[in-house]
């Protein structure tokens, strides 16, 4: 592994915080994650701090993941952390830009975060999934490999209050085989989509889900919002965000 100082510091600093806040990694299926070669490493997206697990997989792969991130960051200290990261923008505006710069990375032999929902699931549930990470895969000719993490929403998400003092969390990190891209982008993406699925359930079939606790799905009997519900939470946000700007 090429030494990064940045990311070296970074990955540092994340340990210090998850020793701090006591929280129980439990990871399965980390050898499906390559130790060479590039791959799609899609993850569903519940908090804000869920980057971090997979941070952590990579490296105990030998690895540093490039995130896909906002490309309105890319100013002031996040803007710095991106670029040493080796972060990859996305530009709504400019998007086929930012497509081709994570193709060029994965030929390039590296592992690429994506989150196929695009923005955090306020239900928990798995949301659509965008076509990108299938077609970048088929391109680059690279596998994707499906990532599923539970219990890192309840340090840090939308519409609940965070919780960064040491609560001693367990999160569970299930990592499925890689998935060649032999079929249509369509295809492949509800083939991710169903092996994700599958590992969503698997990562909550031992964690203990109180009744009526706000991080537990509304069909598991917690207090979350529907899909439904949460998609109309979604439109309200961005109809604030449009008429902000």
């Amino acid at each position: 592994m090429t030494r990064e100082p940045v990311y070296d510091i970074l990955t540092g600093l994340v340990r210090a915080v998850v020793f701090m806040q006591g929280l129980r990694i439990d990871v399965e299926g980390r050898e499906h994650v390559p130790r060479v070669g590039g791959a799609v490493l899609t993850v569903n997206h519940t908090a804000y701090v869920d980057f971090m697990q997979v941070g952590l997989v990579g490296r105990d792969r030998g690895r540093n993941v490039r995130y896909l991130m906002k490309a309105e960051l890319e100013h002031g200290i996040m803007g710095f952390l991106m670029k040493h990261c080796k972060a990859i923008g996305v530009d709504r505006s400019a998007g086929a830009e930012s497509y081709a710069r994570a193709v060029t990375a994965l030929r390039a032999g590296e592992l690429v975060v994506i989150y196929p929902e695009a923005t955090i699931s306020r239900s928990f549930e798995l949301k659509e999934f965008k076509s990108g990470p299938a077609r970048m895969a088929i391109e680059a000719d690279t596998p994707i490999v499906p990532v599923v993490i539970w219990g890192a929403h309840r340090v840090w998400t939308k519409d609940i209050p965070r919780k960064l003092g040491r609560h001693n969390f367990p999160i569970a990190v299930r990592i499925g085989d890689p998935i060649w891209p032999v079929e249509p982008s369509s295809e492949l993406m509800a083939t991710v989509r169903a092996r994700m699925s599958i590992l969503l359930d698997r990562a909550r079939a031992k964690y203990p889900m109180p009744a009526g606790a706000p991080w537990v799905p509304a069909r598991l009997g917690g207090g979350a919002p529907t899909l439904d519900q949460a998609a109309a939470l979604d439109r309200a946000e961005k109809a604030r965000r449009t008429e902000h700007r």
